[in-house]
């Protein structure tokens, strides 16, 4: 039995980065189909869905729930569009300082979900459930929030193709001015992502100009990953 208490609780810890891989690797497709703001609305639901389901496994005595509630965390955490719409909607002057608040607020809340996970505070019997259940919280906000700004405007120029889209969107999040050098920023952009291939993963993974940039990559995950702080 403690065998198999074991085995389950590191299925629930590495279930989250099987659901991971599984948002990552779509994650190019929708957002080049969908674009950035529904799939993060998306994902927000999805988000929802998951801290519901886990949040009532104790009422529900069943396991299961949390499995399924960590896999659909693994699946809309990772995939990668928080830190690319904010990037994309602010200016450039402020892009790299936006970028960085991805980090800072992923690292934010892992410390707070430690301090939360306390005995004295929700780590205890009775309120494990609520810990659970608070990963819907920020997701709820961003929710409601969300809909109220615009579609990414590089995204609305480079695959809709709608320049005057675009221009309400830099309006709208940066106020009236003049803006015709981001504009003509992206439209470079665009020409020449025409005559750049884009290599899938088995590409990618044969092509010899990439092979010391990808190693150092895999190398630095691995080692990431072996830290254990998953299971923290």
């Amino acid at each position: 039995q403690q065998d198999n208490l074991l085995f389950l609780w590191s299925i629930t810890v590495s279930i989250f980065g099987i659901g991971g891989l599984l948002g990552s690797s779509g994650s190019r497709y929708l957002t080049v189909k969908f674009g950035k703001k529904k799939c993060l609305l998306c994902n927000n639901v999805l988000m929802i869905v998951a801290a519901t389901i886990m949040g009532c496994s104790k009422i529900s005595q069943s396991f299961e729930m949390i499995l399924i509630g960590r896999f659909m965390c693994g699946v809309s955490l990772c995939v990668p569009l928080h830190h690319q719409y904010v990037g994309e909607i602010s200016p450039r002057k402020l892009r790299g300082f936006a970028n960085s608040t991805s980090s800072f607020f992923w690292t934010l809340g892992k410390a707070i979900g430690q301090i939360s996970g306390q005995r004295e505070l929700l780590g205890s019997q009775s309120l494990w459930p609520m810990l659970m259940a608070s990963c819907g919280l920020p997701a709820l906000v961003q929710l409601v929030t969300l809909p109220f700004f615009p579609e990414s405007p590089p995204y609305l120029l480079m695959q809709k193709g709608d320049q005057e889209g675009c221009k309400k969107a830099i309006r709208q999040l940066w106020g009236e001015g003049q803006h015709q050098a981001e504009i003509d920023d992206i439209m470079k952009e665009k020409a020449a992502m025409k005559n750049t291939k884009i290599l899938s993963v088995l590409e990618l993974v044969r092509e010899p100009a990439f092979r010391w940039q990808l190693y150092m990559i895999v190398t630095l995950t691995a080692t990431i990953q072996l830290c254990g702080i998953n299971a923290v």
